[in-house]
């Protein structure tokens, strides 16, 4: 049986001693942590460097569609006021009163012998819509004939508007004496209001009123 005799025990065990040293293992592990810390640093450079890059390139391109999106923003701010303006003006122009129509019904229902001298009239807000109109009317009775033409007045605007009132202001009989188909006849002067609600766009194509005969 073959003896074997270490004659290196004691160097052998402070060699392990040495291995097994707190601090050797110590600086040992921070030496990796420092590594581990150093590729993490790199890796955060080589991100923000891409991402740098990436920016850069967004910046440019940002830079090259800006001038175009600031004329499609100012024209666009262009088109959206032309529309309202368009939009305003639509409302008006549906909303407006047509004088036409109602004037053609006032031509219709004066007769000879009645004249209008003035008239005047304006449209609130609320679609309601004020006359005024003045005039003489001739005849054996010319107050009557100036009722004919009030009564005629609100059967004809009854027919296309509503809400249709028509009262004198004034009634007054005249001196002046008139010649109408070779017979003289008194005047007497006359102030009609006339109150109505319009629609936006009254009938223009209803049919005229009949024209009255001078009332003797």
């Amino acid at each position: 049986m073959a003896l074997h005799l270490n004659l290196l025990h004691e160097e052998i065990l402070e060699q392990r001693q040495r291995q097994r040293d707190p601090l050797k293992i110590g600086m040992m592990v921070l030496a990796g942590i420092g590594v581990l810390l150093f590729l993490y640093y790199m890796w955060n450079a080589y991100r923000t460097l891409e991402i740098k890059s990436r920016l850069s390139a967004v910046e440019h391109d940002w830079a090259k569609v800006e001038p175009q999106i600031i004329a499609a923003q100012k024209k666009s701010g262009e088109l959206t006021g032309i529309v309202n303006t368009t939009r305003v003006l639509d409302e008006m122009i549906h909303n407006r009163f047509y004088w036409a129509p109602f004037l053609d019904h006032v031509a219709h229902c004066v007769a000879p012998n009645a004249q209008l001298t003035a008239i005047d009239g304006n449209v609130e807000d609320n679609k309601v819509v004020h006359v005024l109109l003045e005039g003489v009317a001739a005849g054996r009775e010319p107050r009557a004939a100036a009722e004919d033409l009030r009564q005629l007045l609100m059967e004809q605007l009854a027919k296309s508007y509503a809400d249709v009132k028509v009262e004198f202001k004034t009634l007054e009989d005249l001196d002046t004496i008139v010649n109408i188909g070779g017979t003289n006849m008194p005047m007497a002067r006359y102030t009609l209001t006339v109150t109505l609600n319009a629609p936006a766009s009254p009938t223009a194509g209803a049919s005229p009123a009949p024209t009255r005969k001078a009332k003797q």
